[in-house]
């Protein structure tokens, strides 16, 4: 019989590190650029971040604390997703800084700034990808028991995608060549996928086409 290592969060998890993060990992990174009502550009990563919907399509981040990344989408509506690539993952992690509100991650990290198609906040230059948003929801999240806390889920259809031209290869998305960048556990832990990570599993009763 397996031993196991069992506690309730609400205690205290009893290790050197909180597993949490590194048990439920690695995870796709939201690095979401908007806009202040005033015209400043914010620019953050989030690692709570997901596709949830696939039509129309649906992305997603969870913001712990009233960050000016959540304060910009509740006034505007609308926010862009930018791919965190392995080549620009200093620029990332550059934005990451906590920095007071008038400060510019585009020009903090060195990035150049280019403007979206239907919405205000501009794309990360050289991101190979970006979905343009406009928000569809943002809740306030609460514990099991019903209190609220400081947590806020941003949930937004992304009404434009960009995807840079070699990436697609007989109309299929090569999510390798994207080179994503995946947040793991701990303080600094991120990983990256590769061709040999690959493995292929259909679904019962999935098409083969």
């Amino acid at each position: 019989m397996s031993i196991l290592h069992s506690y309730e969060p609400r205690l205290g998890h009893g290790l050197a590190h909180d597993p949490l993060n590194q048990i439920v990992a690695p995870r796709p990174i939201g690095w979401i650029s908007s806009l202040a009502a005033d015209g400043t550009r914010n620019l953050a990563p989030y690692s709570f971040f997901n596709l949830f919907n696939y039509r129309p399509p649906i992305i997603g981040f969870s913001s712990t604390r009233w960050k000016d990344s959540v304060a910009n989408i509740s006034e505007t509506g609308e926010f862009v997703w930018n791919l965190a690539t392995r080549s620009l993952a200093e620029a990332v992690n550059a934005t990451s800084s906590e920095v007071p509100g008038d400060v510019d991650e585009f020009d903090l990290a060195g990035l150049e700034a280019v403007p979206s198609t239907l919405v205000a906040p501009p794309r990360v230059a050289a991101t190979p990808v970006a979905f343009e948003g406009r928000v569809s929801a943002i809740h306030r999240l609460t514990d099991a028991s019903g209190s609220e806390l400081d947590a806020w889920l941003v949930l937004g259809e992304a009404v434009m995608i960009h995807i840079r031209r070699d990436l697609v290869a007989s109309g299929i998305y090569d999510t390798v060549a994207g080179e994503p960048i995946l947040r793991g556990g701990g303080p600094a832990d991120y990983f990256t996928i590769s061709e040999g990570a690959r493995f292929r599993m259909r679904r019962p009763g999935a098409s083969v086409s």
